[in-house]
């Protein structure tokens, strides 16, 4: 593997750890890991997900292994890999790790169907050949050995173990007590081995013990206290991640047997425990909106004629991300708060100019009218000089070109669309809402004037 991926146009070096699974960060024989780290972005052409699918088309000829690679996490600390990450758990306790095996396996293939679902795995397996080292606690007693001295000296001859430190030339050694390499390079070499009984005699293992080829798991992961195995994956391009988590749920709700379940890990934890926040904070935003612009109109009812200006721009940012291809994520999101401001300040411009002359003596479609096309002109030439300093935001490239773009994309769609058809709508959303307005004063007896112009005029 390492040798293919130094072969690939864009990878500057490969880092090989064998024996190193970087996912749990667990070490086993069968299990090894590569980290690639790629040319910077003024050296190579292609980005990472395209180096992945051609590391992926040209390691399938590789037999005997499972190989899957992933990005590092978008945030440093919350996993090994980017994307989602959840746990299989049983809730049910059954210990039955073959069935946890089959569970595992027909989820992650019922995942892998779903289209918001991109490249799901798992490295879960209870079929790991082992050895199980069986001993006959008749015999050894008869041999005087212990099973507890038997087993510590076993960890000690094959696992290693620290004693004591000396100090020599200045400088602190440690001693550490193992069985030589030859005579620990296969399993039945450690049926030659010896522990020393309570007679001070040298007895073979192989005397009161003998070992079974078994099959098992390499490593139990528990998760909250059940066993569990953990899944990875990313979303699909096009879907976000919170559509990404709801498919999952789905899948987990029709597909699990009894007694199995599901719980997040890393980034995705973080992200279901919080919810939906996003819809309450546009509300928030809205309702902060609302009140400025009726304290602003003294009307409880005028102020509905800019929020329901809104949608229009909201619609443009969606379709413009659906037409670019780009996910409905954070950076998404902070162009709809944005454009909260940006289109509302367009309404703003048309209803208070009509608010005004309506209260000079104007019908409120003379008003609704007159406004629109005093306000037109000066609302295009923001609108269109904020569009088109998003151009370059929408064509970036380079570190960050998916987030510049997916904010860019939904801020142009928004104003754009949100201006052609604002300019349309406002003046008959104001004439509606204008025209409720009329019949309900908040304040009877209303003056406009500025208290300073009052101030100068008493004075």
């Amino acid at each position: 593997m390492q040798k293919i991926a130094q072969k690939i146009e864009g990878v500057k070096s490969v880092s090989a750890l064998a024996g190193f699974e970087i996912l749990t960060e667990g070490t086993g024989s069968n299990s090894g890991t590569c980290l690639v780290n790629l040319k910077s972005w003024e050296d190579r052409k292609r980005s990472v997900n395209e180096i992945m699918k051609e590391l992926e088309e040209k390691s399938k000829n590789i037999k005997g292994a499972t190989l899957e690679f992933f990005e590092p996490p978008a945030i440093p600390g919350y996993g090994a890999a980017g994307g989602f990450e959840l746990r299989l758990l049983d809730k049910a306790g059954s210990g039955d790790y073959k069935k946890m095996e089959t569970v595992n396996t027909d989820f992650v293939k019922e995942l892998n169907k779903r289209p918001e679902l991109s490249s799901v795995f798992s490295f879960y397996s209870a079929s790991f050949p082992q050895y199980m080292m069986r001993i006959d606690n008749d015999i050894a007693q008869q041999k005087g050995v212990s099973i507890d001295n038997a087993m510590n000296t076993l960890s000690t001859l094959v696992g290693s173990n620290y004693e004591i430190s000396f100090i020599k030339y200045d400088r602190q050694y440690k001693v550490i007590v193992q069985t030589s390499p030859e005579y620990r390079a296969l399993p039945e070499d450690i049926l030659k081995l010896y522990v020393k009984n309570s007679r001070d005699e040298m007895v073979p293992f192989s005397a009161f013990m003998h070992m079974d080829k078994v099959y098992g798991l390499s490593e139990i992961t528990r998760h909250n206290m059940f066993n569990s195995s953990e899944i990875s994956g990313q979303s699909a391009p096009g879907y976000s991640s919170g559509e990404s988590i709801k498919a999952i749920k789905e899948v987990a709700e029709k597909k699990l047997p009894r007694g199995f379940g599901i719980d997040w890990a890393g980034i995705s934890k973080d992200e279901v425990g919080r919810g939906n926040e996003a819809i309450y904070i546009f509300l928030i935003c809205l309702l902060f909106v609302y009140l400025v612009l009726a304290a602003q109109y003294e009307s409880f009812v005028l102020p509905f004629a800019v929020i329901l200006s809104l949608p229009a721009g909201i619609f443009g940012s969606f379709l413009l991300l659906y037409i670019c291809g780009l996910e409905n994520n954070i950076y998404a999101q902070v162009a709809f708060v944005m454009l909260i401001g940006l289109l509302g300040k367009n309404a703003v411009l048309i209803v208070e100019f009509a608010v005004q002359k309506h209260e000079a003596g104007s019908t409120i479609l003379q008003a609704a009218m007159e406004g629109a096309k005093v306000r037109f002109r000066p609302i295009l030439m923001t609108s269109f000089a904020f569009i088109a300093g998003l151009i370059p935001l929408v064509f970036a490239t380079g570190p960050g070109k998916i987030g510049n773009r997916t904010i860019g994309s939904a801020a142009l769609g928004g104003m754009l669309l949100g201006t052609v058809i604002g300019v349309l709508l406002i003046p008959g959303l104001y004439y509606i809402f204008g025209s409720i307005a009329a019949k309900i004063k908040m304040v009877k007896k209303q003056n406009n004037n500025p208290l300073t112009e009052e101030i100068d005029h008493n004075v």
